[in-house]
């Protein structure tokens, strides 16, 4: 079976065949449409907080534990720019619809940025090489972080309003579609292209490809691959921070937990796709999106269970991952 799938496409071709099989199970094209819609708008937002990961674990070897805490505030600060701008929100005018979402997600993914270069500097710096003290210390970076959201936000659940512009559904023949998982889809995409093009069409994507195969030899060539590290740090921590302001919006109800919850299916997307690579974590999120959404209608009870086992099947066939950019 893995020689005629790697004929026919390799790994690219798994959400395909997915597809495909959920669609002989499910029986009803309108269904399978709107799951698979789901699915895809799903794996995208799980993709922007995935990605940004897949490359600290790859270029910079480091165990961050507390990358779900820029999930968690990317969330929230999304929903205080929203509450600030609610008149904009809900109110006909389609463009102050849009700037009110660009400034919640700008906001979101700024503060990111921000938070990823005192993470990096303050508290994952010291601990380089030392695997046990970066999970120990990420953590504790963790705790502290969800301490500082409840002093903040407090710990009920807050309401994530979205622009009118993206509320309703586009129909299709029979089949509704929201607008507001189109724009995420469409967004995770946008994020992916430039990511690709940036990794293989510039001089800072070759040393970061290079640094993810080889750091040694990249730091013997002369390069400052330290400078790097940050660069990449901060971007990791402003794109998990924008899928969490995507994924406020999706929900439209959040909670301190936010965070931790998502960050079970980002490590499966990291761990699936393959450390260091953009295409693995691409893969990964969308089987990881549809996989839920599928189980979920075919088989509810196994639904909280399914990306595990997804994850337990793709690593017996590829331990190293779908498409990694280093092994081992």
């Amino acid at each position: 079976m893995s020689t005629a799938l790697e004929r026919l496409g390799g790994v690219y071709l798994l959400p395909v065949l997915l597809a495909a099989l959920a669609f002989v199970a499910i029986g009803s094209a309108s269904t399978w449409t709107t799951l698979t819609v789901a699915g895809l708008a799903m794996g995208m937002m799980i993709f922007l907080m995935a990605s940004g990961l897949s490359l600290i674990f790859g270029l910079m070897d480091v165990l961050n534990f507390g990358h779900s805490a820029f999930v968690s505030f990317g969330a929230f600060v999304a929903a205080s720019v929203l509450a600030a701008l609610s008149s904009w929100v809900s109110g006909g005018s389609a463009l102050l619809n849009i700037v009110a979402l660009l400034a919640a997600i700008g906001a979101a993914t700024a503060f990111g940025a921000a938070g990823g270069w005192f993470f990096e500097r303050v508290i994952v710096k010291p601990v380089y090489r030392d695997h046990l003290r970066q999970i120990l210390i990420t953590m504790g970076a963790l705790i502290v972080a969800e301490q500082l959201i409840l002093a903040v936000w407090g710990g009920a659940p807050i309401a994530v309003p979205r622009p009118a512009v993206l509320t309703g559904s586009i129909v299709i023949g029979d089949v509704p579609i929201e607008i507001y998982r189109i724009f995420a889809f469409l967004l995770g995409l946008a994020v992916y292209v430039a990511m690709y093009m940036i990794l293989n069409n510039t001089r800072v994507g070759l040393l970061i490809r290079a640094g993810v195969e080889n750091r040694e030899m990249v730091e013997a060539l002369g390069f400052r691959i330290d400078r790097l590290f940050i660069a990449v740090f901060m971007a990791g921590s402003a794109l998990a921070a924008m899928g969490g302001a995507m994924w406020a919006g999706y929900q439209g109800l959040i909670t301190p937990a936010i965070g931790p919850e998502m960050m079970i299916l980002v490590f499966i997307v990291v761990i699936i796709g393959g450390l260091g690579s953009i295409q693995g974590s691409l893969l990964g999120a969308i089987l990881v999106g549809l996989v839920a959404n599928y189980v979920a209608f075919l088989a509810p009870k196994l639904s909280l269970a399914s990306n595990m086992l997804l994850m337990m099947a793709i690593l017996l066939w590829r331990p190293w991952g779908l498409k990694p950019a280093v092994r081992g």
